[in-house]
């Protein structure tokens, strides 16, 4: 008996059983493909004055003035400016599932609810990853992240001023810090003019939905979208320090390699006004736990851990630390 092939995406019946206790209600999931991604809390957001994403006017130039002497006259100058567009990309999931195997149970809500959960972790996963690495040059259905505008030391525009090395090796296993200044004009999230901030949902109830074989069934569907992008107004508050060894950095516990504290102090010097706006570190799992245990071992006063809503938050210079799981410990060095 030929058996039907099987619809990519569908939640099947082995996904059901897995998801059911012996007692027959939807089991708590143990979401261990979850993150922590504090940036998603720290963003700053606008809608942007373009139906595609934002456009930026810069000034990126001074007038001409002098120290006039009596009856001399004075040069007319003015300053220049540039424009520059940044486009948000559309972050969308769909969910289908067999209206017979949801309603199984009766527990209809409770395992629509369970599987949405995990399309919003995927939809946040990959928001923040195209935060950092995003680029529209490879991939222009999505939006241009932080790492390819701060991608280049020797050959760099400007804003190679904000990349500081750590002076890594030469494999493809390097660590990034960012610091970042979030505010409505240094450095911001977008969404479209005209369009809702965030991410949106929604149901469709009951559809006819397709197999692979093109043949229809009834099915309970839902729709995820997410406009969204980045827009860098001012590049000086944006800072990346690169390079840092991940080799080098499991075995350092003290800074001495690196020099962590001593890059997190440049690149706090970078930023033209802190007043202007809300720093914030970010790194991944393993410089937050090296910067944990030299906080822990008093190792600079700049540094501190505290315990607030049973939590521990680490700060240095006041900038509070956040973690950011997507950051990745496989970078190429940047030169």
């Amino acid at each position: 008996m030929a058996t039907l092939p099987s619809k990519a995406g569908a939640v099947t019946l082995m996904d059901f059983a897995r998801s059911i206790d012996p007692d027959g209600k939807v089991a708590r999931v143990v979401e261990a493909l979850n993150q922590t991604n504090e940036i998603l809390t720290d963003m700053a957001w606008i809608e942007g004055n373009l139906p595609t994403g934002h456009r930026s006017t810069i000034r990126n130039g001074l007038p001409s003035v002098i120290f006039r002497q009596l009856y001399q006259g004075v040069p007319a100058s003015k300053s220049s400016r540039i424009q520059v567009d940044d486009t948000c990309g559309m972050l969308t999931g769909r969910a289908e599932v067999d209206q017979d195997l949801a309603e199984l149970n009766g527990n209809v809500n409770d395992f629509r609810y369970s599987e949405s959960a995990s399309f919003m972790e995927a939809m946040n996963q990959l928001f923040v990853s195209t935060l950092f690495y995003g680029n529209t040059n490879t991939s222009p259905q999505s939006f241009m992240g932080l790492a390819p505008r701060y991608s280049a030391i020797s050959a760099g525009g400007p804003n190679k001023q904000n990349i500081i090395s750590a002076g890594g090796g030469t494999a493809n296993g390097q660590n990034s810090v960012w610091l970042v200044g979030w505010g409505e004009q240094t450095v911001t999230g977008i969404f479209p003019k005209g369009s809702k901030a965030g991410l949106s949902h929604e149901d469709l109830g009951l559809i006819d939905a397709f197999d692979a074989s093109n043949n229809r069934y009834r099915a309970y569907a839902e729709y995820w979208r997410w406009k969204c992008g980045l827009t860098v107004r001012d590049w000086r508050y944006a800072v990346r320090i690169c390079n840092i060894d991940q080799a080098g950095l499991v075995a350092d516990t003290t800074g001495g390699t690196y020099k962590l504290i001593e890059y997190m102090l440049r690149a706090i010097a970078r930023i033209p006004a802190l007043g202007m706006c809300r720093p914030v570190f970010y790194v991944n799992r393993t410089i937050k736990e090296m910067l944990g245990i030299q906080a822990m071992n008093k190792s600079t006063n700049a540094l501190a851990l505290t315990q607030g809503a049973e939590q521990f938050t680490t700060t240095f210079m006041g900038i509070p630390v956040r973690l950011c799981d997507q950051l990745l410990s496989t970078e190429a060095v940047v030169s």
